[in-house]
Order: structure tokens, then C-alpha cells, then sequence
């Protein structure tokens, strides 16, 4: 069996047994990841990368214990922070910065053993919803080349989908993590607001990101979760809850929520007809179907892109280029250098959502816009609070489509965001939902559900996400031949 082909898990478990070794592994994902023909890396580490499998390697020849996922090779998005790397998050803003230090999650790898072998393509400050708009170009859909493979975390899925990774993290701030999963066939994991820290992840929107992992099944993306979270003490929005303890995935007894008006309008057949199998695959394991009459999807779109443009738009002054960044090269006075610097260094969707946030955040236009979809955001979480008291998860699609052909939604920019219409609410609503592959349509492209959780319920939708993989085999399938 090729190397590229094991899970995390089975990778980590064949290493510490010495059926392969750290450096053996890192060789393999690190010739794949250069070999990359979907332009899912922004830059690939060999050197770094093999001196971290060596010291897993070492480590193994003392008899240290060592962590399941020690010697395992993994991508990183390049809007986490790894030290002496750089760290461009797709823009020309930052094409040439080197961060000075490792975010968190980052030293949390470390820690653990895991390999990092590069930072993974992304949508321009992570802003985008097909993975289009980076300066480093679009990433590549493994499936089929002439499609998008979602965004904002495409890099990390076609990373995982392409087997040029064993697992990935990306960040999730309005689908970034669940929608290239869809698209791409992978496992991923936006959790619990506050459940990862943000400390070395660069701000988007500040009350919406959140890291997580994508992997090829849940229980990988479950092992990666357990490395990641915990309390950090920089992170002033991070909370302390233990999530060493798996949680008992048996679905039987357990009540899924099916809300209705998701499944109304707007949703390609093939997809609709995936989820509800899915949703009748749960009902076969023991759990029970709670239809939810759930109205507010038709205003999470607005609120959301108001929301998370005002926070953006707050984020990204600090790139004026003073401080640090892309400076223009030519300018009058300083007031011609931020002019110049900002326009010629951020790409069009960056600036189309500044503008936007500046615009809700100003003088006359603030209740009217922000301080209302504020409002509607509390109207949405109390919606979602109430049907999580009727039910233990919620079941929805994760994209109303599969993956579109490249350039065709660039041009009208609604169309983009409407693809982002089931995965919003729960950044809103700061809860956690795990993204799953649920079928494939007559193009052979994957489809995705998402099962929605209350608050610090990670685990226990890693737990029924395991129990659904081990009667399906979806996540089992890969882009076998270039598309």
C-alpha cells in the first residue's frame, strides 16, 4: 500500500510500531507536495520538514511515548502564524513578511510530533468563497481541474483530497473549512467558538474565526482536534474546556433535527437527495428525525456579510503600509502612501469588503446597517438555541451546489455569497458543525452535509461522524487520475 494512502491515524500507528519511518513518510508527502498540480501550496518546507521527521524519529529511538499523530506530515493555511516562515494569507500585502513567531495550534504541533511540510493557498485574507481570488492564483479542484475546490481554506481540502497531506488545518469564518470539504470530499471541523485558540491566525473577522482541522475521515480530524484545542492564556476569547475526552458517538437515541425550509428552494436535486439519504442512514443506525421549522436562513447572508465587513474592514487598517507589508514604491505624501499601498497591494474582493464594513461602521449608516444585523445575528443564535433543545444535532447540506467550473460565479458576486447560505448561522451563532462527504452527483464531484452541534459539543459530532463513516464509504473515495 502506498504510503500517501493510510490514514493519519494508521500512518501514526505503522510509525510508532516501526513500519515506517518519520522521514520516510515526510519524503513522501513532501515529493507530493511538490509534485502539487492544483496549486494548493503557496510554499513547501523540505528541509524543515525532514528535520522535523528526524527528531520524531529520534525521539522513537529513545523510547519516548509519543503523541498518535507524531511523524505525520500536514499542511497548514498560510493565515497561521509559523515562525521564521513566511505568511502571506494569498496576498500581495504580505508576500514577502516572515512571521517572527508560531501561532499556537503551530506550537501545538510542534509539540506533538506532527510534521508540517507547507502553507496551503487561500482566498486573499481569507475572504472568498471558491479560493479565486489569491495573488498566488486559484487553487485547483483535485476532482476535476477546471472546477473551484471552495474556499477559504481550498488549499488545505485539495492538499487532503490530492493526497499531498495526511490532514490540514485550515480557519473557518463563514464556511472556510465546511465548504472546500464539500467540494472536495474531506472531513472537517469548524468547532466551538473559543475551542481553538486564534492567537497567531490573522484576523478576518474577529468574532467569526475560528481553526479547525480538515482531514480525510472523522476520526482523523478528531485526533487533529485533540492536538489543537485547549485554554491559551494569549487568546482573550479562548475557553478552557477539556477536550482530551472522546465522547461516545452511538446514534442510536440520538434526536437529529431536519430543518425544512433548508431543503425548500435552492438546493440542486442531487444534493437534496444526498443529505435526506444520509439523514435516512442516521434513522437506520437509532437516531430519530425532529423536523425544525427554522426561517432565518433567508436573513443570515446579509447579516453575516455586514458583520464580518465591519470586522475586516477594522482588521486590515493596521496594513497601511507603514508598519509592515507591501509599500507603493511611488506616492506624494503620506496620505498618497496609504492611498497607493492599500489599492495596489489588496486585490478587488479585499477592498470590495472594506468598503463595505467602512461604509456599515460610519456616521449615519451604522443602526441603520450594523447595529441591525447585530440585532438579527441575537434573532438567529436564539433560533438556533431553541432547536437544539428539541434535538441533539442538526442535519443540513453544507452548499446548496457541488463545485461550480472556475470563473463562473466571479462575475456577480451575490451569486458567490449565496453559496455560503447553510454554513453562516453557525459562525454567528459561535457553535460547532462538522462537515462530512455524503455523496457524489453524475459529474463524480463530492457532496457534503454538515451535522450542527450546541456549544462544546465537538466531540460528540466527531463521535456520531465516526459512526456514520463506518457504515458509509464515501470518505473513502479519492481523485484516483488528474482531472
Amino acid at each position: 500500500m502506498d504510503i500517501l494512502e493510510y490514514s493519519a491515524l494508521d500512518l501514526g500507528q505503522r510509525i510508532r510500531a516501526g513500519e515506517i519511518s518519520p522521514v520516510e513518510a515526510a519524503r513522501a508527502a513532501v515529493d507530493a507536495a511538490k509534485r502539487d498540480e492544483h496549486n494548493a501550496y503557496i510554499s513547501v518546507d523540505e528541509v524543515g520538514a525532514l528535520r522535523q521527521a528526524e527528531a520524531v524519529q529520534e525521539a522513537l529511538g529513545r523510547g519516548e511515548e509519543l503523541s498518535p499523530l507524531a511523524g505525520v506530515p500536514i499542511a497548514v493555511k498560510d493565515n497561521i502564524a509559523m515562525e521564521n516562515r513566511r505568511l502571506t494569507c494569498g496576498s500581495r500585502m504580505l508576500e514577502n513578511f516572515v512571521s517572527p513567531y508560531d501561532a499556537t495550534v503551530v506550537e501545538k504541533l510542534r509539540a506533538a510530533g506532527v510534521v508540517v511540510i507547507g502553507k496551503t493557498n487561500l482566498d486573499e485574507f481569507a475572504m472568498g468563497s471558491t479560493n479565486e481570488t489569491s495573488y498566488f492564483g486559484p487553487v485547483k479542484n483535485p476532482w476535476d481541474k477546471k472546477r473551484v475546490p471552495g474556499g477559504s481554506s481550498g488549499g488545505s481540502a485539495a492538499a487532503v483530497a490530492a493526497r499531498s497531506a495526511f490532514a490540514a488545518l485550515g480557519s473557518d469564518t463563514g464556511g472556510s473549512i465546511r465548504q472546500p470539504c464539500a467540494f472536495c470530499g474531506t472531513t472537517g471541523l469548524k468547532p466551538t467558538y473559543g475551542a481553538v485558540s486564534r492567537y497567531g491566525l490573522v484576523a478576518h473577522a474577529s468574532s467569526l474565526d475560528q481553526i479547525g482541522p480538515i482531514a480525510r475521515n472523522a476520526r482523523d480530524a478528531g485526533a487533529l482536534f485533540g492536538v489543537i484545542a485547549g485554554k491559551d492564556s494569549r487568546d482573550g476569547t479562548n475557553v478552557g474546556v477539556d477536550f482530551s475526552v472522546p465522547v461516545d458517538g452511538n446514534i442510536r437515541g440520538k434526536r437529529i433535527g431536519i430543518p425544512v425550509s433548508y431543503f425548500d428552494k435552492g438546493l440542486e436535486p442531487h444534493v437534496k437527495e444526498a443529505v435526506l439519504n444520509a439523514a435516512e442512514t442516521f434513522r437506520e443506525l437509532g437516531a430519530t428525525l425532529v423536523d425544525l421549522d427554522m426561517r432565518t436562513v433567508d436573513y443570515a447572508i446579509p447579516a453575516y456579510y455586514i458583520v464580518s465587513a465591519a470586522e475586516a474592514s477594522s482588521n486590515l487598517s493596521r496594513f497601511d503600509g507603514v508598519k509592515y507589508g507591501y509599500r507603493a514604491r511611488e506616492y506624494q505624501d503620506l496620505y498618497d502612501l496609504y492611498v497607493s499601498s492599500r489599492t495596489e497591494g489588496f486585490g478587488a474582493e479585499v477592498k470590495r469588503r472594506i468598503m463595505l464594513g467602512s461604509f456599515v461602521l460610519s456616521s449615519g449608516y451604522y443602526d441603520a446597517y450594523y447595529k441591525r444585523a447585530m440585532q438579527v445575528r441575537a434573532v438567529i443564535k436564539r433560533e438556533f438555541d431553541d432547536a437544539l433543545q428539541k434535538c441533539d444535532m442538526i442535519l443540513s447540506p453544507t452548499s446548496p451546489i457541488t463545485a461550480p467550473l472556475m470563473n463562473q460565479k466571479q462575475e456577480d458576486p451575490l451569486k458567490i455569497r449565496m453559496m455560503d447560505i447553510y454554513t453562516v448561522s453557525i459562525n454567528l451563532c459561535g457553535l460547532p458543525s462538522l462537515a462530512l462527504p455524503c455523496g457524489f452527483d453524475d459529474l463524480n464531484l463530492p457532496i457534503g452535509m454538515q451535522l450542527i452541534g450546541p456549544a462544546f459539543s465537538d466531540r460528540m459530532l466527531l463521535g456520531v461522524g465516526e459512526s456514520y463513516q463506518a457504515v458509509t464509504d464515501f470518505h473513502t473515495r479519492f481523485p484516483r487520475k488528474e482531472a
